[in-house]
């Protein structure tokens, strides 16, 4: 086999150069580079990074060109790369290595990894004349730096010395817990100043395009214009593959964004921060299911950088970090955290429960209702948060309690208004002529109550004064500082001028009641963001827990301590054997695919087979556990096991998530 040289001579086969080739093809048995001859016509433009066409079992199928080399170790016939589809270099070297390594972690296949990392090409904009010497200069031209603010870092005895370490061009390791009132967006941005002022980029992930915004514009207030790009999905295809470029042709030093922005390719990447990394979002829904915050720390074990893990509240993740010594912890004393924080009050203590006997079941104790007619008399906003949108998400009989059920589908009902009729959550079919099929009664009462019948009954309490929602439908960004009441759904809070009055967390039953292995961690991430938007104590800041002053979770967040109530989590984890102080696998198919796939998989010694437990859509899901030190084989025989079947051409798959997002 010969080709075409430059001036047209012919190039044996055996002098061309070899292209090693990650093909679009998400077989696990077919999880490996291949290699590919290079013709001259592609050699200059077929380099590492770029997108590539080749022929694959007959058909043309897309890749990545991983590396180049002088020869191949296969012994047969090599075929030729069929087109560069484009020279630009749109996969960091730094980023291939980390998507082999997330891959390798979870079990899961390098092509679908790369499918995540790199966004889909777009050739219009491609195409378009690079802006980068004119961004450059741009980014050379604006003015110095912004140094943080007093108040800012030095509030917490190690910040400091944290920033000075991202400076001078060393490697930190933090878990941060943030104060309540805290800029956190402008602490975040002033350590990537710090890391650009020694000359290294950082990539920042936060959970939503709220957060996205507070950080995107705290840059632009501490780096100046032209020094950061923020990628969201909702920019479009055009615009964020525009900065997606801007990013992977290192013009710019910072990179914020959400899920997607942990593969985002940086010049000398120095920092890495990911903040409330408990938050569900941070958890990919596409294969193989990687945890941002987990690639973000891979990531800077690969690349030797600094990493900040950052919230209000602390997961067991996070605590384990601090545990092994892999990172440090920056908290603030004891003296700042009484100035910042409000004051915390439980109502079902019994010193409340003495003064009101109605508060262990009422659903706006007295303490509350005085906390929010206080906070209003002060002309200052009240947040109340509620666990569930909608207006009566759950209803049941008046007489007997038996849940109201759809008479077509078994489906929950529930009301959407004052004035509708019960409605099916499942089907959507209305049943106005609904009766319990217990004691034949017509009447419904709420079973849960949602935002919208809780503002309802607030705007009944607090004549005059104006109710919001924030929720699914609208949420809000912010509130002025004036007498206003917000129902928020958690996550959906928007932030006061100046905080709010008081904060009210209303139903707190429904959160920590779920049935998860995470769910008092959630409720704390969830509490700790709603009490860090109400104002310090001493300007009349209250925060009201609706529950059992005894609970941990409620005297973690009435002594703010989330570092000890993530340690006690932590410790009881580690006696029940689960993530993170073991790894598990969930294996979720059909009964034989299931069966098939664990009869090939070669666990490590030593690994736990528990379940199964039914699944949706008559499936049924099995979880692997094993130590960590394990982890790495137990991912191992499980992607090899699912190579097998693969090559086997199963008809039935078996979806595999290692350290899944939600355990029941």
């Amino acid at each position: 086999m010969t080709s075409k040289g430059v001036r047209g001579e012919r190039v044996p086969a055996e002098r061309l150069p070899v292209a090693r080739v990650c093909v679009d093809v998400p077989l696990p048995h077919l999880d490996r580079p291949f290699d590919y001859l290079v013709a001259a016509a592609e050699d200059e433009a077929a380099r590492p990074g770029v997108r590539v066409k080749v022929r694959f079992a007959g058909q043309l199928v897309g890749g990545f060109l991983l590396e180049r080399a002088e020869s191949s170790p296969h012994g047969g016939k090599l075929a030729f790369l069929d087109r560069v589809v484009s020279a630009e270099q749109v996969l960091d070297p730094e980023v291939a290595r980390l998507a082999r390594a997330v891959a390798d972690r979870y079990a899961g296949n390098l092509c679908d990894v790369l499918r995540l990392a790199v966004p889909p090409r777009h050739a219009r904009v491609e195409g378009q004349a690079p802006a980068g010497d004119e961004d450059r200069a741009g980014a050379e031209g604006v003015a110095e730096i912004a140094p943080p603010v007093a108040g800012g870092w030095d509030s917490y005895p190690a910040g400091p010395a944290f920033l000075r370490a991202l400076e001078d061009g060393r490697a930190p390791r933090a878990v941060w817990g943030a104060l309540p009132g805290e800029e956190w967006a402008t602490r975040i941005a002033e350590a990537a100043a710090a890391t650009t002022k020694a000359g290294r980029g950082t990539v920042i992930v936060v959970a939503d395009a709220r957060d996205l915004e507070r950080v995107d514009r705290a840059l632009d207030a501490v780096l100046g214009p032209g020094r950061h790009v923020a990628l969201n999905a909702a920019l479009g295809p055009a615009e964020r593959y525009r900065r997606f470029l801007r990013a992977s042709r290192h013009q710019v030093p910072v990179v914020v964004g959400t899920r997607a922005a942990m593969w985002a390719p940086v010049a000398k990447l120095g920092l890495v921060v990911i903040w409330d990394d408990g938050d569900d979002l941070h958890a990919e829904p596409r294969s193989p299911y990687p945890h941002a915050r987990e690639v973000l720390l891979t990531r800077a074990s690969l690349a030797g950088c600094a990493a900040l893990v950052a919230g209000h509240a602390r997961t067991g993740e996070a605590q384990l970090l601090l545990e092994t010594g892999w990172a440090k912890e920056i908290t603030a004393a004891r003296d700042v955290l009484r100035k910042r924080a409000p004051a915390v009050a439980p109502t079902g203590d019994d010193p409340e429960l003495a003064r009101d006997p109605g508060a262990a079941t009422a659903r706006l104790p007295s303490l509350a209702w005085q906390a929010a007619r206080q906070a209003l008399k002060d002309d200052a906003p009240v947040l109340v948060q509620v666990p569930r949108r909608g207006y009566l998400p759950s209803v049941a009989c008046a007489e007997c309690r038996t849940p109201a059920r759809c008479p077509h589908c078994s489906g929950p009902l529930a009301l959407q208004g004052a004035r509708d009729v019960p409605a099916c959550r499942w089907c959507g079919r209305v049943s106005p002529a609904y009766t319990c099929p217990a004691c034949g009664e017509r009447r419904l009462r709420a079973s849960v109550t949602g935002a919208r019948r809780t503002a309802e009954e607030l705007g009944r309490a607090f004549p005059g004064v104006p109710v919001r929602t924030s929720g699914r439908d609208e949420i809000l960004g912010t509130v002025p500082q004036e007498a206003a009441v917000v129902v928020a759904t958690p996550g959906a809070e928007p932030h006061a001028d100046g905080g709010f009055g008081a904060v009210l967390l209303l139903d707190t039953w429904a959160l920590l009641t779920r049935s998860d292995l995470r769910a008092a961690e959630e409720t704390m991430r969830r509490w700790f963001g709603a009490a860090a938007l109400a104002r310090p104590q001493s300007r009349g800041g209250r925060v009201v827990v609706v529950a059992d002053g005894s609970l941990a979770t409620v005297q973690a967040l009435i002594r703010w301590e989330p570092g000890w109530f993530a340690a006690r989590e932590l410790a009881e984890r580690r006696e029940l054997g689960f993530p993170p102080a073991a790894r598990m696998a969930s294996l979720t198919g059909k009964p034989e695919a299931v069966a098939d796939l664990l009869a090939a998989a070669r666990l490590p010694e030593g690994a736990e087979l528990l379940g199964p437990v039914p699944a949706e859509d008559d499936e049924e899901r099995m979880l692997v556990r094993t130590t960590r030190s394990q982890a790495a084989a137990m991912a191992h025989a499980l992607h090899e096991a699912a190579a097998v079947r693969s090559a086997r051409k199963a008809a039935l798959t078996v979806r595999i998530e290692v350290d899944p997002a939600t355990i029941f």
